[in-house]
């Protein structure tokens, strides 16, 4: 099993769909690597040293290799394709899609709705992952440090406020106006209590 590699990035390629491969040259020797879009900022120009961590797939026609920015987000992506039904390409899309904290508080969360946002991940996938992950996910997060999302109106958090908003009788226009308003509350913003913002923003709208 390779763990990482590390070694100057000599190619970016985006050979079709969703997939984009990275050549990285380790002691003469390149080794591609299928990574997720959203690493790309924060790889260095061509030609300057990187280091990222790995996964191999072996298949009976090819060897695949996945690259990851950090070790949490590889874990988190065997997490996902020890899902029955998730295979690399879909774990690497949910990747792709949510910042690790805002992954692994949706499935916690069992925020369904969110997941399906991924693309090729339906309603019943989605269900799946919150089923087989939930609890996996929430001893994870406080061993790998990752952490509940805070300092900000995270994705699953206007999430949760809005579906609750919404119930209540108020249009989205007003929701997002009230959410904008009591962000701007230091207290609030280092707060991923959905309740408390519920709160916040129910008092902005009242007035």
């Amino acid at each position: 099993m390779i763990s990482y590699l590390k070694g100057n990035l000599v190619d970016i390629q985006k050979p079709g769909g969703q997939r984009i491969i990275v050549t990285l040259d380790v002691n003469q020797v390149g080794y591609d690597l299928q990574v997720a879009a959203r690493i790309l900022p924060d790889l260095p120009p061509l030609g300057e040293p990187v280091q990222l961590f790995s996964h191999q797939q072996i298949r009976e026609d090819q060897v695949i290799l996945f690259g990851f920015g950090t070790r949490q987000e590889r874990e988190l992506f065997r997490l996902f394709i020890s899902v029955s039904g998730i295979g690399p390409q879909m774990a690497m899309a949910l990747i792709d899609t949510f910042s690790p904290e805002d992954l692994v508080q949706a499935v916690v969360s069992g925020n369904t709705r969110l997941l399906s946002r991924t693309p090729g991940v339906g309603g019943k996938t989605a269900e799946r992952i919150v089923l087989e992950l939930k609890t996996k996910l929430s001893d994870w997060r406080h061993q790998s440090g990752i952490g509940t999302p805070v300092g900000a109106v995270t994705i699953t958090l206007q999430e949760d406020v809005e579906m609750t908003l919404l119930a209540l009788g108020y249009t989205s226009g007003e929701i997002l106006q009230a959410i904008q308003a009591v962000g701007q509350s230091t207290t609030l913003r280092k707060s991923a209590d959905s309740e408390a913002w519920v709160r916040e923003a129910i008092s902005w709208l009242s007035q």
